[in-house]
Order: C-alpha cells, then structure tokens, then sequence
C-alpha cells in the first residue's frame, strides 16, 4: 500500500516455527512501513502472534548458568562452520547473534535489502563486573538482493532476565577473505 507523502506498507501474513520445539507453529501478521527518503529511518513493525512460543526460560538459565561459570572468557570462530555445522555447546552462542543480527538488519533495512546472518566469523565474551553477559561479535550479513557478504561488529548484552541488548554496532568497511 502506498501512502502518499509518508512511505510504503506492507501486510505479511507468516507461520513461525519455534526453534526449540519444530512440531509447534505459530500464525504471525505483521505491517512493514518503509519510511519515504530518509534511509537512516528504520522501518516501523507491528507485529501480533496468534499463540504462544515455548519457553526458553529453562535453556536460557541453563546457558547463562555455564557461561558464568567458566574459568576463561569464551573465544570462537566460525559458527557455523563451513559445512554448516554449529557445535551444540555454541547453539546458544549462535541464537544470541541470530537475535542480536535482527536488531542490526531491522535498522538497517531498506525496501531493497534482504539482509541475513550468513556466520559468525568470531565472537569473544567480555568480563564484567556486573551480572550482564557481554559478546564482542564480528558477524557476516548476507544481503539476498545484491549478494554482497558485509561484515558487521556489534556488542551484545544478555541476561535472562532482560533479554538481549546490542549496545554498539557497526558495519565494516570491505569484504571478507575467503
């Protein structure tokens, strides 16, 4: 729908299913506004879930629970690998850059990207003095449209409690090797 003077909206009508349960499915609408001109304006997003998610709380405090606990910050790179592989003790690693990347493409979107986490190409932990876990991320987004590989930073905050927070980002100049 085109709305003069304002931008373009769209109507999507989705099925998401729930990565830690794939027999269950959820109906999913939502309206996509592309602001006209300015492409420094994230579209607006509306989205309404016809049911529920299963919880990850129980994963979650599982994983939050590891990582405190281990004696050196983790280090890791290429998730997954080049044959798609993602170790299982780094699922939670990637799903915490699957979320955190949405926040980058859903700022960074435009009408004419179709932008996607394509690997993680390294992520460190940062010690902090508080109870927040944080991740320096170097991440590769693949725009579906012009096939271009884009190499991004970003700092991600996690608690269960509060969920995910990307404190700083930036896109990278030039290509990735390889």
């Amino acid at each position: 729908q085109d709305i003069e003077g304002v931008g373009h909206k769209y109507h999507l009508e989705l099925e998401l299913e729930d990565d830690l349960d794939k027999d269950t499915t959820v109906n999913c609408t939502a309206e996509v506004l592309y602001h006209l001109g300015n492409k420094n304006t994230a579209p607006d997003v509306q989205v309404t879930l016809e049911g529920e998610l299963k919880s990850t709380e129980e994963a979650d405090h599982m994983f939050y629970t590891r990582i405190r606990s281990l004696e050196k910050e983790l280090v890791a790179e290429n998730i997954p690998d080049s044959h798609g592989h993602v170790a299982p003790e780094l699922e939670p690693i990637h799903l915490l850059a699957w979320a955190a990347s949405g926040y980058i493409i859903w700022q960074n979107s435009t009408e004419n990207t179709q932008l996607q986490l394509a690997q993680i190409t390294q992520v460190k932990q940062v010690k902090r003095s508080d109870e927040y876990l944080q991740f320096d991320y170097v991440v590769l987004l693949h725009d579906m449209v012009s096939q271009e590989i884009i190499p991004w930073e970003m700092t991600v905050l996690w608690h269960p409690r509060d969920g995910v927070q990307v404190t700083r980002d930036s896109r990278q100049p030039g290509h990735p090797s390889g």
